[in-house]
């Protein structure tokens, strides 16, 4: 890329969510009555209460625009892509957590959305840290198989199953301390739709929404028919499931 990080945006990489913004975007729309919960609403008088979409009818999940990069140092430059993400670790790119001592980059777009880049999710950079964290541990076991039980007898697993990977997004953000099943998320956190991330599950099933990507174990609704962890297309209807939400997000 030939632009350069703006100042604001590098002197910060978080945020707080964006008030009195739409949190659609052209390829999704949310839907809090169609998730099967209620929503967060704003006093009144107070600005609208920004909520990330949980549903969408387009299956395309590609972005063309700015991409940046926080550098361990915490510096936001821009990103330049390496080599294609399929070459970095075998056929999908995936490597067990605990052989990933370097991780995969902490990519930013500008905005209240998170896109796909090369496989990977890039959050928000007017998301709070919370929210970024969670995607980038997302971005950690991306590609790695689907195993039955992977990461839930440690966070560190060579893959993982639908519960296993929300856990592990959710514990990137220190917002879980141990992985959880599909059934207990079921009662877990708030109910409803989250402002920022929200999980649907019910006894045989569990993935999340996050600033507007899906992550997900389970190929429904993808075009991609790839199975174990990555970020997908949203659903356009969530039914079935319990709709759940971290306190605060």
């Amino acid at each position: 890329m030939a632009t350069t990080a703006p100042a604001a945006l590098a002197s910060s990489t978080g945020g707080t969510a964006v008030s009195g913004h739409s949190s659609s975007s052209s390829s999704s729309t949310s839907s809090p009555a169609a998730a099967g919960g209620a929503s967060p609403t704003a006093a009144p008088g107070a600005p609208a209460v920004h909520l990330a979409p949980v549903t969408g009818h387009a299956a395309s999940l590609l972005y063309k625009g700015p991409v940046y990069q926080k550098l361990p140092t915490g510096q936001v430059v821009p990103y330049t892509p390496p080599a294609p993400i399929g070459q970095l670790g075998g056929a999908t790119g995936g490597v067990p957590v605990a052989a990933s001592a370097a991780g995969k980059p902490q990519l930013l777009v500008p905005g209240i959305t998170a896109r796909f880049v090369n496989g990977l999710a890039a959050a928000p950079m007017s998301a709070p840290p919370a929210v970024q964290e969670i995607v980038w541990a997302g971005n950690q076991i991306i590609g790695l198989p689907y195993i039955f039980g992977g990461g839930h007898a440690s966070f560190a697993s060579p893959g993982y199953d639908c519960s296993g990977t929300v856990s592990f997004a959710l514990h990137g953000a220190s917002l879980l301390a141990t992985p959880m099943d599909s059934s207990e998320f079921m009662h877990w956190g708030g109910g409803g739709v989250g402002q920022w991330v929200t999980v649907f599950t019910n006894p045989g099933h569990a993935y999340m929404t996050v600033a507007g990507l899906r992550l997900d174990t389970s190929a429904a609704d993808d075009p991609s028919n790839q199975q174990g962890p990555r970020w997908r297309p949203l659903r356009p209807a969530n039914g079935g499931y319990k709709v759940r939400h971290p306190v605060g997000f």
